[in-house]
């Protein structure tokens, strides 16, 4: 049955590599279970009904994801995206919050009627092939990024001046430093937590380089019994590794879609729409890239179906209590362990799920072993370079920036926008602007639209 359901011979994989690709996927972003109840509940929502909505979120989209389109894409609230729910949106502007999910769902919509209408298709079969490799390698970095700054093994530290620390504190401990006021550097070796994910970095690569299947996951799981021995990860007295959840504490429903409306927030909607709309081309792009999925014409099977999942958990996610529901790229990790088909995507949803009644012990795992798997990623992830011709300057600073500014800017966004904008650019002043294709400009004029007129 999963054979004739998930296709496993034809993409050359097997229930158990997939089950432990599914797990490996879930372990390296279980972390939203904790970090976006903190982040959402800043703006006032109750801790416990955002935990009931990521998990559940999380885990009926991701096995929609599975099912309904076979790609090993696991899906969650998104980073940044909550944060800018958070603290711009509700704290910042003084939006209640149920008025800010009304906003999100709104967005929701927005993206299953330009998915409907194959506009969303349209823009990923038009983008060049070059900048799809460098999504992916972009995305590769991006989750290193991630992994060593988790781990501890990269450390950026802060030196302010007095007027910016003035500006901080009024802030209420929000605010831009200026250039020379951080550094990145390495972080304190000494540090045992530091020790314990260079050590899972070491063990995992170990593993890789031996070819054993299930590497990450195994070295996710013996960094973490080994950060118990040596005291870094505490288990409580009395713990108990099942607990019921409490529904008495939800937000189900409880968004305001007219209070969206009438409060005119179409510039925030906006924002909602143009950053998930370009982070999540370049999730469903690299990661689909990664696992095999590209056809031999650069184009991919099913993206239509897979945005449409998407674009159904912006609006899910809004209804449940939470914030914007996006493709994951911490999916590359379990694609990195194997993962090819949708049940990858199916065992992580349903992960999610159980960790309803599991969450103390989902709880106990530490980042010191979840980062080196990110790491690992960005390893795996690299291939993709090799694709790109960087002989043709048209086309290798276009995939340069695409790459780099993912990373350096924290955001997948701003290195798709970097790319599509100066693809065009370059092809035009030197005569070949015939071999883009004419989305890649109107999505170019686009970015442009986002960034002089949106800057703020």
């Amino acid at each position: 049955m999963l054979e004739k359901l998930f296709a496993l011979r034809a993409r050359k994989t097997d229930v158990n590599t997939e089950v432990m690709a599914g797990i490996t996927t879930f372990m390296t972003m279980a972390y939203i279970l904790f970090v976006n109840p903190s982040i959402l509940g800043s703006a006032g929502m109750d801790k416990n009904a955002v935990l009931l909505a990521t998990a559940l979120g999380a885990g009926i989209v991701t096995i929609m994801m599975g099912l309904f389109v076979n790609y090993p894409i696991a899906l969650a609230p998104g980073m940044g995206l909550n944060a800018f729910y958070a603290f711009t949106v509700v704290i910042g502007m003084g939006v209640s919050w149920q008025v800010a999910l009304g906003a999100v769902f709104i967005s929701g919509l927005i993206f299953i009627l330009l998915t409907v209408t194959k506009v969303r298709q349209l823009l990923v079969e038009g983008m060049p092939a070059s900048l799809k490799h460098a999504i992916s390698v972009g995305i590769g970095l991006f989750i290193t990024i991630i992994g060593l700054k988790l781990s501890g093994i990269m450390s950026v530290r802060l030196s302010l001046i007095p007027p910016t620390l003035e500006k901080i504190i009024a802030g209420h401990g929000n605010g831009t430093p200026l250039s020379f006021e951080t550094i990145i550097e390495m972080g304190k070796l000494a540090d045992r937590e530091v020790l314990l994910a260079v050590f899972g970095l070491l063990f995992i690569g170990v593993l890789m380089a031996r070819n054993i299947k299930g590497s990450m996951l195994i070295g996710i799981l013996v960094t973490t019994v080994l950060g118990i021995l040596m005291g870094i990860v505490k288990v409580p007295a009395g713990f108990s590794p099942v607990a019921i959840p409490d529904f008495s504490q939800n937000a189900f429903f409880a968004l305001d879609i007219m209070g969206a409306i009438h409060m005119g927030l179409l510039t925030i909607i906006f924002t909602f729409t143009f950053v998930e709309l370009f982070d999540t081309m370049g999730t469903l792009v690299g990661t689909a890239t990664k696992a095999g999925l590209m056809d031999k014409k650069g184009n991919f099977p099913g993206i239509g179906k897979a945005m449409l999942v998407d674009a159904t958990g912006v609006s899910l996610g809004a209804l449940l209590g939470t914030s914007t529901i996006t493709a994951y790229v911490e999916s590359a990790a379990g694609v990195g362990a194997g993962g090819r088909s949708g049940l990858t995507a199916v065992v992580c949803g349903i992960l999610f799920l159980a960790a309803l009644f599991f969450a103390p012990l989902a709880g106990l795992i530490p980042n010191a072993a979840t980062a080196p798997a990110l790491i690992i990623v960005g390893v795996l992830m690299m291939e993709s370079v090799r694709h790109i011709d960087f002989s043709d300057f048209t086309e290798a600073m276009p995939a340069f920036l695409t790459i780099t500014m993912m990373p350096f800017t924290y955001s997948i966004a701003n290195g798709v926008s970097a790319g599509l904008v100066l693809y065009p650019l370059l092809k035009l002043v030197t005569g070949r602007g015939r071999e883009v294709h004419w989305v890649v400009y109107m999505l170019a004029v686009l970015v442009l639209a986002r960034f002089v007129f949106l800057s703020e």
